[in-house]
């Protein structure tokens, strides 16, 4: 009965098989005689740990890890632990190594088609050889355990329990390296960096050492250092501050990349050389994930079926203000139109005139501990509009929903009393945004700031009603799902409907279920609540003024500075100005990437005037210069050629002007708003109203 079925074959066929060397061992251990013990285990192998790589030379750790902060900032990422990646190929090639970057977490997505590989290798080599040349003094320093660490400088900073040892080489990379390695003292040590063999020859059935492999998510890069004796540094230095590593601990693009970021750009300028419109191609793509091609509001309002903010209901909302005492004017948004469509703007207003009651609903999806100008605009329009209507305000934090959509699981991150998943990386970032939030000036006592992660439980009963109202096939054909989509993102929907319901928030509302809600967001997420208000009348009593229908007024949005195409991107820190920027930062990146509408030369742009739909400056002065009349000045100088605004130049610096004094004053009241006080306004509270 022990033997195998082939044993047993052979054993009928008469066939000589040394047959008891196929038992079974599961479960039992063979005796002497050669039958096996019932109920005994064979002994357990005890496996080896593996012994760490052998420790590279000084120059080539200290280039690996140049490497590594580079390929984070043009790809698109954090520069990770480094140690085991690294081949030892310097025994046999002096001052040489490879080295295997993972870029699962790419922001680059879309990642870049194989013809734009060799145009990343090479930024990732240029912006390597940059960050060297920058020089500045490497710090070698340990944190007495992973916790320690990750409370000081985020979730995912390194693996090991204890003691973290991390190097910190400035602009360049804070990253945790092994324990036997040693590095140079300073960025510049190791010369000059040059990567090998990017290229075989045509037909050669050899792969480059030096290469991208899109499927598998790794970059490659065989490297040589040009002063591959440099010494040893002792390990030394103190650990910076948190604020001090924001930078290079950014996982958004912060290399744009001639051939695969600028070319777009390019063709524009190619078009206006050439007197034809420069305007982005390809068709229109506007849903809550993506923003492709021209934009055409006049169509997005059609094809929406939302209705354009008429100048009769300007002037019906701006008595009605006028009559409560608190502004003088409308919103320059407003007046401008970038609030340009709503949805039932009219009814909030006919509400308010009858003295009755509505909130507003905003919220925010943390992605980064560092927001750029594009995520505060809806904060600083919801300010205006509750001190403008004296309301209450429920403020989204929907760390869930990033989590869903861009979290990561490590089993080797995982340990006796933590996953290995990084869902806390982005309730950090709630409370990191949380605080930008707060530094645009609402009222305390009118404002309740929540994260769903902690909220949730009181929005589940109406979590639970809109699941049950709303069928697979609507939220399919709303939202895009695919069978390769989640169930959690396919439940996210409904957790972003329902604070649009009053009931969800009993105790902040203090029980008024039949308050109106009034969102204020770009028109891009508009989708969610369209579904929201086709099935709310099921959420509400008969008395709700609205039916339970949200009401929405959209915003356009704000453009890229390399412009052409419709929303600003967090993946990449050139198409934005963040409000960690520097005043140095802004200049530089208004100067190098705010995309112009100028001629080429001066004697056209005299003659000809500027394309102002296309020129970014102005349309980011549209946004942000309060003053209506130097905003007109600046309109028709610049447009036609003429005055002191008459050139580009004239232009960014109004515009360089303007983002100092802004992102200043944000700056300072952020200092202001600590860990505890983020907590107050998120603690489940009575709103005052």
């Amino acid at each position: 009965k022990y033997l195998t079925p082939a044993a047993r074959r052979g054993a009928l066929l008469g066939k000589p098989r040394l047959w008891w060397l196929a038992l079974p061992s599961r479960g039992m251990a063979s005796t002497g005689d050669g039958y096996p013990e019932q109920g005994s285990e064979a002994p357990a192998k005890v496996k080896k740990p593996r012994p760490l790589p052998p420790p590279p030379p000084p120059a080539v750790a200290t280039a690996s890890l140049l490497i590594r902060g580079a390929a984070a900032r043009v790809l698109g990422l954090n520069p990770g632990k480094s140690g085991g990646e690294l081949q030892p190929i310097w025994v046999t090639e002096p001052g040489c190594s490879k080295v295997t970057i993972t870029f699962d977490a790419s922001a680059r997505s879309p990642f870049p088609k194989e013809d734009d590989h060799p145009a990343l290798i090479n930024a990732v080599e240029e912006e390597t050889n940059r960050l060297a040349s920058a020089g500045g003094a490497i710090a070698v320093f340990e944190i007495e355990n992973k916790a320690a660490a990750e409370a000081k400088y985020g979730q995912g900073i390194c693996v090991n329990a204890e003691p973290v040892r991390l190097a910190h080489l400035p602009g360049a990379a804070l990253v945790e390296i092994p324990q036997n390695w040693t590095l140079c003292g300073r960025l510049e040590a190791c010369g000059k960096i040059s990567f090998l063999v990017k290229e075989v020859e045509e037909g050669s059935k050899k792969k480059p050492d030096t290469m991208i492999l899109a499927k598998k998510k790794q970059l490659f890069v065989k490297f040589q250092v040009e002063h591959r004796d440099a010494p040893a540094a002792e390990a030394s230095g103190e650990a910076p501050s948190a604020d001090a590593v924001k930078g290079v601990l950014d996982s958004s693009v912060r290399v744009s990349v001639e051939g695969v970021d600028v070319n777009k750009a390019a063709k524009v300028e190619a078009k206006a050389e050439a007197g034809e419109a420069a305007e982005p191609e390809g068709e229109m793509v506007v849903d809550p994930w993506s923003v492709k091609g021209k934009i055409d509001y006049t169509k997005l309002i059609r094809e929406f079926g939302s209705s354009p903010i008429s100048e009769e209901l300007k002037e019906r909302m701006l008595k009605l203000l006028k009559k409560k005492g608190k502004i003088v004017d409308l919103h320059r948004w407003i007046r401008r139109n970038i609030f340009f469509s709503h949805r039932e703007l009219e009814a909030i207003i006919a509400l308010q005139e009858k003295e009755q009651p509505f909130y507003l609903y905003t919220g925010r999806g943390p992605t980064s501990a560092a927001m750029h100008m594009g995520h505060l605009l809806p904060f600083m329009f919801t300010q205006w509009l509750q001190e403008a209507f004296d309301v209450p305000l429920v403020v989204q934090m929907t760390d869930d929903e990033k989590f869903l959509w861009k979290g990561e699981y490590d089993p080797d991150k995982a340990d006796d009393t933590k996953t290995g998943d990084n869902l806390d990386w982005y309730r950090y970032l709630t409370v990191e945004n949380a605080k930008d939030i707060i530094a645009c000036g609402f009222d305390k006592n009118k404002t309740f700031i929540f994260s769903d992660c902690d909220y949730v439980g009181h929005m589940y009963p109406n979590i639970v009603r809109t699941w049950k109202a709303i069928t697979y096939s609507t939220a399919k054909g709303a939202f895009g799902f695919t069978p390769e989509s989640n169930v959690g993102q396919s439940a996210f929907p409904a957790i972003q409907a329902v604070p649009s319901f009053s009931s969800s928030f009993r105790i902040p509302l203090k029980g008024n279920d039949n308050m109106a809600c009034l969102i204020p967001c770009a028109i891009d997420q508009d989708p969610y609540f369209r579904v929201t208000r086709d099935i709310a009348h099921k959420l509400v009593g008969k008395n709700h003024p609205l039916k339970g229908k949200p009401s929405l007024i959209h915003c356009k949005f704000f453009p890229p500075l390399q412009g052409a195409e419709g929303k600003m991107s967090a993946s990449d820190s050139n198409s934005a100005v963040y409000l960690t920027d520097t005043p140095e930062e802004i200049e530089r990146k208004i100067r190098e990437h705010a995309f112009s509408g100028g001629r080429q030369t001066a004697k056209e742009q005299r003659e000809k005037g500027a394309n102002l739909h296309l020129d970014v400056s102005f349309q980011w002065l549209t946004f942000f210069l309060e003053d209506d009349e130097l905003l007109k000045k600046i309109e028709a100088e610049y447009g036609s050629g003429t005055g002191d605004y008459w050139n580009t130049s004239a232009v960014k610096e109004k515009l360089i002007e303007v983002l100092k004094v802004l992102i200043a004053k944000h700056q300072e009241k952020r200092k202001k708003v600590s860990d505890d006080m983020v907590k107050e306004w998120m603690a489940v509270r009575e709103l005052k109203f």
